[in-house]
């Protein structure tokens, strides 16, 4: 019986989804890096927002917003080529570790 536990376990381990990306390597994978900065409090320019510490609901709104469309001011536009490449998912991730940066 102890057998079969670890077996079904170790089944359905490989079975599962694959779990998340963490919010930091997804930062440094989907090219945020180089225009927000490897901290995220350092933009490319002073004309893009530093990150750090941002909101989670927030940013998570602003980066939808922007992949959707809904939002086309300021710097969006640069952004929009990037977020099609970003899943939801992604960005609830993302905007959870730009809340916890520091």
């Amino acid at each position: 019986m102890k057998y079969e536990m670890i077996l079904v376990t170790a089944v359905a381990a490989v079975f599962a989804a694959p779990a998340l990306a963490d919010g930091k390597k997804l930062y440094m994978e989907k090219t945020c890096i180089a225009c927000h900065g490897k901290d995220a409090k350092k933009p490319l320019t002073p004309d893009y927002p530093k990150l750090a510490g941002q909101n989670a609901k927030y940013a998570e709104k602003q980066m939808q917003d922007i992949k959707s469309g809904a939002r086309a001011n300021g710097n969006s536009a640069a952004m929009k080529g990037v977020m099609h490449l970003v899943s939801d998912a992604e960005i609830k991730e993302l905007a959870k570790y730009l809340a916890e940066i520091k």
